[in-house]
C-alpha cells in the first residue's frame, strides 16, 4: 500500500506542514485506493 501511496506527489514530498494534515491526506488517499478493491466482486 505504501508504494501506491508514494505515487501521490503530495505524500512522497510531504508538502503538509502539520502531522494532522499529512495523516488526514494519507487516510483520504488510502480510502480512495481501497474503494475500487472492495467493489471488484
Amino acid at each position: 500500500l505504501f508504494n501506491k501511496l508514494k505515487n501521490w506527489r503530495r505524500i512522497a514530498t510531504r508538502y503538509d506542514k502539520t502531522k494532522e494534515s499529512y495523516l488526514g491526506f494519507v487516510n483520504l488517499v488510502s480510502a480512495l485506493q481501497w474503494i475500487p478493491f472492495v467493489h471488484e466482486t
